[in-house]
């Protein structure tokens, strides 16, 4: 497995994770008990799962000729 697949794989494990944190967070948030940490955590969460597609994007464009092999 090259690299590159790894590279991957832990970027898609990574967006994931950021996303599933920003839903429960957010969930948390419109909770009866839901503070504004909750909404700040979901924000910054969610603000990291962008920056980690773009960083994707970048890397696949990048490294287009290296195979995943």
């Amino acid at each position: 497995m090259s690299l590159k697949a790894v590279h991957l794989f832990f970027v898609a494990c990574f967006t994931s994770l950021s996303f599933g944190c920003a839903a429960l967070k957010a969930r948390d948030y419109f909770s009866p008990q839901g503070t504004v940490g909750d909404l700040l955590f979901a924000l910054g969460a969610m603000a990291s799962g962008v920056a980690i597609l773009v960083y994707g994007k970048y890397f696949l464009k990048k490294l287009k000729h290296i195979s995943y092999l």
